[in-house]
């Protein structure tokens, strides 16, 4: 009688010690993937798109946790890096704010990588500058249409941004692809075409353009672009062009040949309708041209190469 007594009296204690260790082990495994969510998050992803262009860039993806809450589809923003860098660099460069940005409002970002020697992108061939004909800028404008169709992005929020060889690239996209973009911020750029090579070389530097020796009607700047897609007639990214005064790489003549391309495309006076002092920030002047918010010129005063992307300011830009 002793026997069955103690054994019941332990089932009790027995079943309860395995309910505990059930439950540590099921607490242990939902911290550890929270622990786990918390380190992995969102990653920048390479990814494979259907590219049917002669040049072949890497294409990388950074989808945020944090969904677009705004109204409709998601936008999208185009990151096109400098030279000596890559897509992966850029995304990782602390003064490159447009992760912090997708982190923040839940856009979805892509981050290409050039190709050629020296990490530049080519602005120079005439396969890159005229659409479709299979340079850098065709296989940007292919990871665009990827993008809208994979990660369910509203296709009249597709935004480019770049700096320095980006921001040229950036002028070129606009030019070449002017129905798949809505707005354009570029940083210390050229006019789109400036860097053409009478070589046919693909990435070329052209030391005419890079020192500000390259100059040109409003309307030959303007025709340089409509030649990049010949009969289009349909709408154009808004344009917004920042420079600084001391440029040392890419001169400052650049700014005001690329507000003279633009102002023509647009069929605007090379006269700005207003001019902000010291806006977005101290010793900066914003110049807006015409009544339409289509095209923004921003001096930056003292600042070299290049001028810093100011996240707040392109954002405000592009409307998200």
């Amino acid at each position: 009688m002793v026997i069955p007594t103690l054994f019941f009296s332990f089932q009790p204690q027995l079943n309860h010690r395995r309910s505990a260790m059930a439950w540590s082990m099921s607490t242990l495994v939902r911290l550890v993937a929270l622990a786990a969510g918390g380190v992995m998050g969102a990653q920048l992803t390479a990814v494979t798109y259907p590219n049917n262009a002669t040049s072949k860039p890497q294409m990388h993806v950074y989808v945020p946790d944090k969904p677009w809450s705004g109204q409709g589809k998601g936008p999208l923003v185009v990151a096109i890096h400098s030279c000596q860098s890559s897509g992966p660099s850029y995304f990782n460069n602390a003064k490159i704010p447009w992760r912090q940005g997708s982190d923040r409002k839940g856009y979805v970002t892509v981050w290409p990588s050039s190709p050629n020697n020296g990490g530049c992108w080519d602005v120079s061939s005439k396969r890159s500058l005229i659409r479709n004909g299979g340079g850098d800028s065709h296989a940007i404008a292919n990871m665009i249409l990827y993008a809208i169709e994979k990660y369910n992005i509203d296709k009249e929020k597709v935004f480019v941004t770049g700096g320095s060889s980006g921001g040229m690239m950036s002028n070129v996209m606009a030019a070449a692809y002017p129905d798949l973009i809505r707005a354009v911020s570029l940083y210390s750029g050229v006019p789109a075409g400036c860097f053409v090579s009478s070589g046919g070389g693909v990435a070329q530097w052209n030391n005419s353009c890079s020192g500000g020796q390259s100059r040109a009607s409003a309307e030959q700047w303007g025709n340089v672009v409509r030649a990049m897609y010949p009969g289009y007639t349909g709408p154009r990214p808004r344009m917004q062009v920042w420079h600084g005064s001391a440029d040392g790489t890419l001169s400052p003549n650049n700014y005001q040949e690329t507000i003279k391309q633009w102002t023509n495309v647009f069929g605007l006076s090379q006269t700005p309708t207003s001019t902000v002092q010291n806006f977005p920030e101290r010793n900066y002047r914003t110049e807006n041209y015409g009544t339409e918010g289509m095209l923004q010129g921003i001096w930056a005063q003292g600042v070299g190469h290049s001028v810093p992307s100011n996240l707040t300011a392109s954002e405000q830009w592009f409307g998200i």
